[in-house]
């Protein structure tokens, strides 16, 4: 099953986004076979990073739950809301 996770950074946590980027993209890496699209949400500028979608496909939620838990940007207290919702791809087929 595909999950959305929509993440909204904290305000004035730029530096914590860019301090983990390293490791978060490394941690995207191990999870190449589960994802669909992922990347960063910007701001009006166009190029300030506010936040991240990604869809990937897990087994079941709690799995969804385990690899967001464990994301570095979620451990290092990046985020102020994650949300995780299950997903039916419509299109392309």
């Amino acid at each position: 099953m595909k999950f959305i996770f929509s993440c909204v950074d904290k305000k004035d946590h730029t530096h914590v986004r860019a301090e983990n980027r390293p490791a978060h993209l490394e941690y995207l890496g191990q999870f190449m076979d589960h994802i669909v699209v992922a990347g960063p949400t910007l701001g009006t500028d166009h190029e300030s990073m506010t936040g991240s979608l990604l869809i990937l496909e897990f087994d079941d939620v709690a799995a969804a739950q385990e690899f967001a838990l464990n994301d570095p940007y979620n451990k290092a207290g990046l985020f102020e809301q994650v949300t995780i919702t299950p997903w039916k791809q419509a299109l392309p087929k």
